[in-house]
């Protein structure tokens, strides 16, 4: 198995500490609210990864550790302005996020470490670190002395402590001794969550938790590091430079991946455009989750991934002749070799898209359901969703036409409307033309509320 390492810039054959024992830790989310489709990326691409090493080492023989982050100021700004408990925000918004990733298929990882469970340990892993000089308490603040690791810091990003100050937006206070001198503690106020500590009543800064977990749950070195690009710098340089000075004999992370980010409809998601939101948003709009995850697996993860509606359509028309044929297959089979040469090719999930395309058109359908299994296109069963029955749609779009020709003499749109409201509600895609109507099934169509008409 080959897999781009971003600390090498280069791809590399994956050799584990243990083959006995191959650990991974991903980056989680922040729980203050829903997942938006970009936290997806990053769970899927580790899935694939996670199940890739599952059925080359064994299931007991790989470990994945995926945090959640539940102490950090948007969840404290999040219960400022709705009045409710921290507690009950992040355990609601923890069991959003797995029922969400649940439904694009993601395995849950073996270790699902909270931040809050882990301060004793950071807190003895920033007391070693400044015992080390690595780190200074100032102010009721511990920051991590930059200066302590110059020679290094930098080598995952590519740049140098200079570059970092001149290009970064860093956070500018009277206590640090150097502008890139990152918190490791913070004070806290009465309204905010705090523990104690040496330093005083606090709470710690989000890179410090990472590294206490990690070293927690798979110790000093391990196989593997995963999370988007966008927290290479600064939260991933920061985890390498207070992990190797707490614990020199160790290397942290031998292998470092980053997926890239999401785009919509060929434009960055965000919400002054408009296009921003979250996976929730998209199955309540009847997008199955399994075409969520195979738009998604069509592009190679060190890519941009663009999500457009388009390729959303033609997933569930692919994924519904796949069950088709999948439902065929009387027994149990293996994985197809292709699948897994592609996987291990740095995660080429296209390229394994492309070998499910080529074991439907040879109708090996036993081979098809055991891959889409494997790949998590779906469970022991085809989803109910794709068992819904065709309906024939030609008196529809009949009635509709026929509606619109009266309507253009009459000049009253009021039934034609209603129409096209109905179908839409349904899930139909209404083309009209001079020539007709066309009526297209969409994610989530639902034949039954076609009935009333």
């Amino acid at each position: 198995m080959k897999l781009h390492n971003t600390k090498t810039r280069k791809k590399e054959v994956f050799e584990p500490i243990d083959a006995s024992n191959v650990r991974m830790y991903v980056c989680g989310p922040t729980v203050y609210d829903r997942a938006h489709l970009g936290n997806a990326r990053p769970v899927v691409v580790f899935d694939v990864l996670y199940r890739l090493l599952r059925e080359i080492y064994g299931a007991e023989q790989v470990t994945y550790a995926r945090n959640f982050t539940d102490v950090d100021d948007k969840i404290n700004a999040r219960a400022a302005e709705t009045g409710r408990p921290i507690r009950d925000i992040t355990a609601e918004t923890t069991q959003w996020f797995l029922d969400d990733m649940g439904e694009l298929g993601a395995l849950q990882p073996d270790h699902m470490p909270r931040a809050t469970e882990y301060i004793p340990q950071m807190v003895a892993m920033i007391e070693g670190l400044i015992a080390k000089g690595h780190a200074y308490a100032a102010e009721g603040h511990v920051l991590f002395a930059v200066d302590s690791w110059k020679a290094l810091y930098g080598n995952l990003s590519g740049r140098s402590v200079d570059d970092m100050i001149a290009g970064a937006r860093v956070e500018v206070a009277p206590y640090k001794k150097n502008p890139m001198d990152f918190v490791l503690w913070k004070p806290s106020t009465n309204e905010q969550p705090g523990w104690d500590s040496p330093w005083g009543r606090g709470r710690p800064g989000w890179h410090i938790e990472c590294s206490a977990m990690s070293y927690e749950l798979l110790g000093e070195t391990f196989d593997i590091h995963g999370g988007g690009n966008d927290l290479m710098f600064p939260h991933h340089e920061n985890e390498i430079a207070q992990s190797c000075c707490a614990h020199p004999e160790g290397e942290f992370a031998r292998y470092w991946l980053h997926n890239e980010m999401l785009q919509v409809e060929g434009k960055k998601m965000s919400k002054s455009l408009g296009n921003f939101f979250t996976v929730r948003d998209l199955l309540d709009q009847g997008y199955p989750g399994e075409v969520i995850r195979l738009v998604f697996l069509q592009t190679h993860y060190r890519k941009p991934m663009d999500w457009t509606a388009g390729k959303a359509e033609q997933a569930e028309r692919t994924l519904r002749k796949w069950y088709s044929q999948a439902e065929q297959a009387l027994n149990n089979g293996e994985v197809h070799p292709g699948i897994i040469g592609a996987l291990a090719d740095d995660l080429n999930t296209a390229g394994a898209i492309a070998e499910l395309h080529q074991l439907s058109h040879s109708d090996d359908v036993v081979a098809l359901r055991a891959s889409m299994q494997f790949l998590g296109l779906m469970g022991k069963e085809i989803p109910a969703w794709a068992g819904q029955p065709d309906i024939e749609l030609s008196a529809y779009e009949e009635r509709l036409f026929e509606a619109r020709q009266a309507a253009m003499q009459s000049k009253d749109f009021s039934e034609v409307d209603r129409l096209k409201a109905a179908f839409i509600s349904a899930g139909l895609e209404v083309r009209m033309s001079k020539t007709g109507v066309e009526l297209v099934p969409g994610a989530g169509f639902d034949p039954a509320k076609l009935e009333a008409l």
